[in-house]
């Protein structure tokens, strides 16, 4: 284990003075060394989390490689340097404990959204969305992920307190309570803007390769 204020130096180190900024991407703009920061991966090489995407800031990568919590897998084109250290800045990392996830997300709007792939569940319309009671409040119908669907403003207007078959309305899919598994394969469908270069084999491993 390395002493305290070198981790403190690590963290605190200055950017190469020709390296102010890097690209995220071939041909797109620089970025400044605050917008580096590192995908975090479980100790089975999958992301922490898809939604929100598990990202540290680069401080708290290097401290992280330096108490021994993670293993670098990719590193930015930047570096930083001090005194007694020079290492380019982590942008894939692995913790070396595997952290169990929870079983079930939390019941949150955005989550909501994400296990309906974004788009109404009467019309399959993306725009304007919000959410419907399947069985209306007044009916007795409960704020559950069992009764809750997503649904754009029209068809929320249109269904008003009645349930889908009162206003001859067909849901594409009956809504479940999903698992974390289950929405993060669904992540997988909807990438965060932005992406490093060096994050897609780790975020897409198990897509189809296209033709």
């Amino acid at each position: 284990m390395l002493h305290k204020a070198l981790i403190e130096r690590a963290a605190s180190a200055r950017p190469h003075s020709g390296d102010a900024a890097a690209h995220l991407f071939s041909g797109r703009n620089s970025r400044h060394l605050d917008d580096c920061p590192a995908l975090v991966l479980n100790a089975d090489y999958t992301p922490l989390s898809y939604y929100p995407l598990s990202l540290w800031p680069w401080q708290t990568a290097i401290k992280a490689v330096f108490l021994e919590r993670v293993d670098i897998i990719a590193t930015y084109d930047q570096a930083v340097h001090s005194p007694s250290l020079d290492m380019k800045i982590p942008s894939v990392i692995a913790l070396r404990q595997y952290v169990r996830p929870n079983e079930f997300p939390a019941f949150t709007r955005f989550n909501l959204f994400l296990r309906d792939k974004f788009s109404c569940q009467y019309c399959g319309s993306t725009e304007l969305l919000t959410f419907d009671h399947v069985v209306p409040r007044r009916l007795g119908g409960r704020t559950t992920w069992e009764n809750v669907t997503t649904a754009c403003a029209p068809c929320n207007l249109k269904k008003g307190g009645r349930t889908p078959a009162q206003a001859h309305m067909h849901l594409f899919e009956e809504p479940i309570r999903p698992t974390t598994w289950q929405l993060q394969e669904k992540g997988r469908a909807f990438p965060p803007n932005h992406l490093h270069e060096s994050w897609r084999d780790w975020l897409y491993w198990d897509v189809e390769l296209e033709s």
